[in-house]
Parts: structure tokens; sequence; C-alpha cells
């Protein structure tokens, strides 16, 4: 089976839940956390879907895995 695009990917769908859910959580955290945990907790999650869609996007299996 061939995906048509890396939002097919379930690992991209699971990431998208995860980062809405974190940005929800970091709301609630102390103003004072923005620069530092909060930043870092989305910065990682958004990197999830970056990963993805990057190795989605390679040419060859080996760049794919």
């Amino acid at each position: 089976m061939y995906l048509k695009s890396y939002k097919e990917l379930i690992v991209w769908q699971k990431a998208i839940t995860l980062v809405k859910e974190v940005f929800i959580l970091t709301n609630k955290f102390p103003k004072s956390e923005l620069y530092g945990i909060i930043a870092q907790m989305r910065r990682a999650t958004i990197s999830i879907l970056s990963n993805s869609a990057e190795g989605y996007g390679r040419k060859s299996n080996k760049e794919y895995a």
C-alpha cells in the first residue's frame, strides 16, 4: 500500500493529537516558564511532526527508515 501523503502516517496523526494536548497543557503552566520548559516541550512535539514529514519525503528506503 502506498501512502499519498505524510498525513496518512499513523505516527503523524498521533503526533498532531500530542501537539494539541501539549499546547493545551502548557497553557496552564506559569508564564515564567514561557521561554523554559514550555518552549522546549512545544518544540519537541512539533519536531515529531517535522521529522515524520521529512522522512516520508525521502526517496530511498534507507533514507526513509
